[in-house]
């Protein structure tokens, strides 16, 4: 990702645009075609002096003429025509927008492959049971495989958010000095139809110099992909710490966990992940404040752009590289999971008690029942088991068998399987409503 956005691929990108300016213009008539092919021969990344065009930005003041000056060199005679018709914003935002397209192109392929790793997890421990957790606290049972299938699914929406996303924000930008395309005569349509043909790119409504709301969605599309990938490599982290234990990142034979306690195993790629999505997060606002632009064009705004899409690209890069550190291999303890479940000594399971109850003496009185037998449990440390056996109301209504079934928690995971199958189905799930 950094490849991508570094500096010569940024001048590479300029130069791109150029190019399939000059030969737009030429299919168009405006330019002599062989000062299109001479352009194209002369724009070449590696033969041009970075140094020599960073000084001329900082002596002019000006982003792209030293770039401009510099091709139009190498070009010859057809020098004349390099920049013909364009403005700098032409140039800047077309030569983003194809680092974007790299990008974005290596992001996908991280969450498809993020995507598959999670679906394999779930598929094995489809009928794993583990303790269900809300409020920080055991709730019901679950399996490990519908918490991983869950993340499963979120990640499918976040891949088709950032395909919707992709697919508006990959358009060419050419409008001249205010987006009238003025400077092409009555060519104009035709030069910008070819100029997007050439670059792959698809045509735009109008100018967007001031329009920054496709940044605005895709930036805030990769924070939501962040939060996401945050959100997964958090929840690892907490079902590794020594008190749950139920999962633990590879560790290598040569890594180290702390410098000072030996006997340390620290989730460093989730965390690392987390840090890294916290930044791209960060981000988001910024970008929806570089939305505000004044007229026509407005570099106040627009060249915080410069920074923030590339800081945003190589963070999501490397958050999604611990991610995948973190869970390809992720080691998963089914033994410590079933400790886990019986740490309530049954209390996990008292719902499923209570609509047993509830079939016979309605929803409140079985609630009635059930909480305070949870409650006789702490107070006379036994299990709920032991408690619902002593209380006379419960037996007359429960076979002894009839308990012991009710309070398994591998007996309460209600749809788990079924929905883990949905969820990790070829293509993903998709919201039944839809039909």
């Amino acid at each position: 990702m950094r490849a991508v956005f570094d500096s010569r691929r940024l001048l590479q990108g300029w130069f791109d645009t150029w190019v399939a300016l000059a030969q737009a213009e030429a299919l168009a008539g405006i330019i002599p075609s062989d000062a299109a092919e001479q352009i194209a021969r002369a724009a070449k990344r590696d033969d041009f002096d970075l140094d020599k065009i960073r000084e001329g930005i900082a002596s002019g003041r000006h982003v792209l003429y030293p770039a401009v000056n510099a091709l139009a060199d190498a070009s010859g005679d057809a020098g004349r025509y390099v920049h013909w018709g364009s403005t700098t914003e032409d140039i800047i935002d077309t030569g983003l927008i194809l680092q974007l397209r790299d990008g974005l192109g290596i992001i996908s392929e991280q969450v498809a492959a993020l995507t598959s790793t999670l679906r394999d997890l779930a598929i094995s421990h489809r009928d794993t049971p583990m303790a269900g957790r809300t409020h920080f606290q055991h709730a019901l049972p679950i399996t490990f495989g519908l918490k991983a299938s869950m993340w499963v699914d979120q990640l499918v929406r976040d891949a088709e958010r950032l395909s919707a996303a992709q697919a508006r924000v990959l358009v060419g930008q050419l409008g001249g000095g205010v987006g009238t395309l003025a400077a092409f005569g009555p060519r104009g349509a035709d030069v910008e139809r070819e100029f997007c043909r050439l670059l792959g790119l698809k045509m735009p409504t109008a100018a967007w110099y001031a329009a920054r709301d496709r940044f605005g969605e895709l930036i805030s599309t990769l924070g939501m992909l962040a939060a996401t990938i945050e959100r997964i490599c958090l929840e690892v982290a907490r079902l590794e710490s020594n008190d749950i234990a139920e999962t633990a990142e590879p560790f290598g034979a040569t890594q180290v966990g702390s410098s000072t306690m030996p006997q340390k195993r620290n989730p460093v790629n989730s965390a690392r992940a987390a840090a890294m999505c916290k930044m791209v997060r960060g981000l988001v606002p910024v970008m929806q404040g570089a939305m505000v632009i004044s007229h026509e064009r407005d570099i106040s705004s627009t060249t915080a752009e410069w920074l923030l899409i590339p800081q945003c690209m190589i963070m999501l890069d490397g958050a999604l590289e611990h991610a995948s550190r973190a869970l390809t291999g992720l080691v998963v303890d089914p033994e410590r999971m079933l400790v886990n479940l019986g740490l309530t000594r049954g209390g996990i399971v008292a719902e499923a008690v209570m609509f047993a109850l509830a079939e016979q003496v309605g929803r409140l009185r079985a609630h009635e029942i059930t909480l305070e037998a949870t409650r006789q449990m702490q107070a006379q440390d036994k299990s709920l088991l032991e408690v619902l056996q002593d209380n006379d109301e419960v037996r007359a209504m429960l076979s002894e068998q009839r308990l012991r079934e009710l309070v398994d928690p591998s007996n309460y995971l209600g749809l788990a399987g079924e929905i883990v199958d949905r969820l990790t189905a070829p293509g993903g799930a998709r919201d039944r409503s839809a039909g």
